[in-house]
This record gives C-alpha cells, sequence and structure tokens, in this order.
C-alpha cells in the first residue's frame, strides 16, 4: 500500500530556523510578545523555506461522502443532507461558502462517495468510489482497493489546484463517529472519551452511539495498523483528505486543519508519514467531544478556541487571516535598526 502515497521527509531546517526566529526577535516589539502568532510565523517559514513567505492561491478542499454506519441511528440528521448540503455549498449558501467569498479562498467540493448523482458545474469534482461506505457493524466500510483509490483520488486533487496552502474541509452525515473510531484505535483511547454529540445529539443517544461503535471495534478488533483501520471504519471522504494531506505535505504546502474529522484524517496521515505534521497548522479546537485529546496526541496548539462543531472547513477559513498576519508582520514589521527604536535593556548583573 506504501505506493500509493508519497514519502514526507522531515523539513530538517535548523539554520532557517535560527534565521526566522533572529528576524522574529529583532522586530520591534518585546521578544516573544506576538506570542502564538510568531510561532505560527515561524512555521509557516520553516514549511515554505523563506524567510519573507508569501501565501498564494489558498485552496479549500472540502470531501464528501456518505456512510453505511448512519443506518444505525448515530447522527441527528437524515442522510439526504449530505447531498442537501453539498449543493448548498456550490450553491453559495453554507457557512464555508460565505467565509471562503469573504477571505479569498478558492472552494473545490469533491464528491468521494455520496448517494447523489450530481450535475457538473464549477468548483465540483466528481472522484465517487461508490455511494456511501458499507455498514461498519457488517464488514469493512470500504475495501483495501476502494481506500486505496481514496488516498489517490485525495493526492490527484491536490494536484490539480495551484497555490502553496491547502484548507481541509469534510460533509457526510456520520463522519464524527468514523473520526472517534479511528481516534480510538490509532491512539488507544476508550471509544467514550472519543465520542461526543455529533450534528446535536441529546444525552442519551450519544449513550447509543458509544454502544454502536464499541461494537464496531469490536468486530474489526484486528484493524490495528492505520490504513487497514481507515478501510474498516471509513469514509470515503476521511481516506481523500488522508491522501490529500500526504500529497500537499510532499509538495511543502501550507496544511491549515479544521476540527474534528479534519484532524482524524491528520491522525491516519501522520501515523503513515510523521514528518505530516511539520506542515500542519490547526485551526481551532472543536467543541466536539475527544478533540482536545486528539490534539493532545498531536501535539498541536489549536489557533481558535470558539466551540465550533460545524465542519466543512469553517474553522479553517475562520482562522485564515491569522496567517496571513503572520506572514505579513514577519515580512513587513520593522526591525528596531530600521526603524531606529531603542532596543530592550540587558537587566542588571
Amino acid at each position: 500500500m506504501q505506493s500509493s502515497y508519497p514519502l514526507v521527509p522531515a523539513l530538517e531546517q535548523d539554520a532557517l530556523a535560527v534565521c526566522l526566529q533572529r528576524k522574529l526577535d529583532g522586530k520591534t516589539k518585546p521578544q516573544g510578545s506576538l506570542g502564538q502568532i510568531e510561532r505560527l510565523a515561524l512555521r509557516i517559514g520553516l514549511i515554505l523555506g523563506s524567510q519573507a513567505p508569501e501565501l498564494e492561491r489558498p485552496q479549500l478542499l472540502v470531501c464528501a461522502a456518505d456512510h453505511g454506519l448512519a443506518i444505525h441511528g448515530i447522527s441527528a440528521y437524515p442522510g439526504d443532507v449530505t447531498w442537501q448540503m453539498v449543493e448548498n455549498f456550490l450553491a453559495g449558501g453554507a457557512a464555508v461558502s460565505v467565509l471562503a467569498r469573504q477571505h479569498g479562498l478558492e472552494l473545490t467540493v469533491i464528491d468521494c462517495g455520496v448517494r447523489h448523482d450530481f450535475a457538473p458545474r464549477p468548483g465540483l469534482q466528481v472522484r465517487k468510489i461508490a455511494t456511501g461506505t458499507a455498514d461498519a457493524l457488517s464488514g469493512p466500510a470500504m475495501s483495501q482497493a476502494q481506500c486505496d483509490q481514496a488516498l489517490r483520488n485525495g493526492a490527484q486533487s491536490v494536484l490539480s489546484l495551484p497555490g502553496n496552502a491547502l484548507l481541509l474541509g469534510e460533509m457526510g452525515i456520520g463522519n464524527t463517529s468514523a473520526a472517534s473510531l479511528l481516534m480510538s484505535r490509532l491512539i488507544g483511547l476508550d471509544i467514550a472519551d472519543c465520542t461526543g454529540a455529533g450534528t446535536g445529539l441529546d444525552a442519551l443517544a450519544v449513550q447509543r452511539k458509544i454502544s454502536v461503535l464499541r461494537q464496531v471495534l469490536d468486530r474489526h478488533a484486528q484493524a490495528r495498523e492505520p490504513l487497514a483501520a481507515l478501510a474498516a471504519f471509513g469514509g470515503f471522504e476521511i481516506a481523500t483528505l488522508v491522501g490529500a494531506v500526504l500529497q500537499a505535505a510532499a509538495q511543502r504546502r501550507v496544511i491549515v486543519v479544521d476540527g474534528f474529522i479534519s484532524s482524524a484524517a491528520v491522525l491516519v496521515a501522520s501515523a503513515l508519514q510523521p514528518a505530516v505534521l511539520e506542515r500542519c497548522v490547526f485551526a481551532h479546537r472543536s467543541g466536539e467531544r475527544g478533540h482536545t485529546l486528539m490534539l493532545a496526541h498531536l501535539k498541536a496548539e489549536p489557533l481558535l478556541d470558539l466551540g465550533l462543531r460545524l465542519g466543512e472547513g469553517s474553522g479553517a477559513a475562520l482562522a485564515w487571516p491569522l496567517l496571513q498576519s503572520a506572514c505579513a508582520l514577519l515580512r513587513e514589521m520593522a526591525s528596531f535598526e530600521s526603524a531606529g527604536v531603542s532596543r530592550q535593556e540587558s537587566a542588571l548583573p
């Protein structure tokens, strides 16, 4: 299966890191006073290999698919919402559509396996593997061949898009369950710690959801390796995002990770190629139960903490201006020398 995805080498840019840190420290401010924005500027500079990084033609990729497991009542919404929301994305009416317009993000929606046939139009890529995954309670959500194809589809989608930044988004009724299953299996946490309300389940429905997911984990007890777990639990949109993340990382694009489901795709990708995480910026801490634990496992520092749990890439789009600001500050903010500003005096012995 390794031939299905590119290798992602470590950045190994210690000299550039020193130069970037020296440049940040020399700006007209107390050292470290811009906090996380300084760390963000350093990270972007390292990813793009530049002391004056510029973000060009950012691409927001929303991968959509249906889940066979949804027949077990694991979501507060019916399965038809997946295709209806794809239509909403393409018509410009969804939250992510509004935010993409506001921030100048190029939005592409991929039909990875939606139970609906879409009319061709700009902004839509049809890479449908099947009309939804199989019921993971009865067998694997995907065959290994389907999983492999989804990885290739994600990589090919990224190759078809310009720019040096990729923002991740997704849509699929039931996909918080797939993300919870992947998290539980790959991190080794109890499924109850990984499972939340998703689209808005009440407390009793969450307990039923946990019961179903526990049965799925037992059904696929042998699926321990990252790609085996991905095939067992799904979904097509998550697997496509895994391929997209691996390709974007290999091309040294800045990868802006949205919420819980997008983070699950990065979890799988980083289990395959650990250096993926060097290229990732985590947009926010989701309100979905389990995301805090997943971020801790990934050693990720989210930019925002707003209680978001919409998905779609909405959190990534909301965080995007912070990346632009970090780059602008690194490029344009004056140094003490250029501005004729006195530096901080050394502390007395």
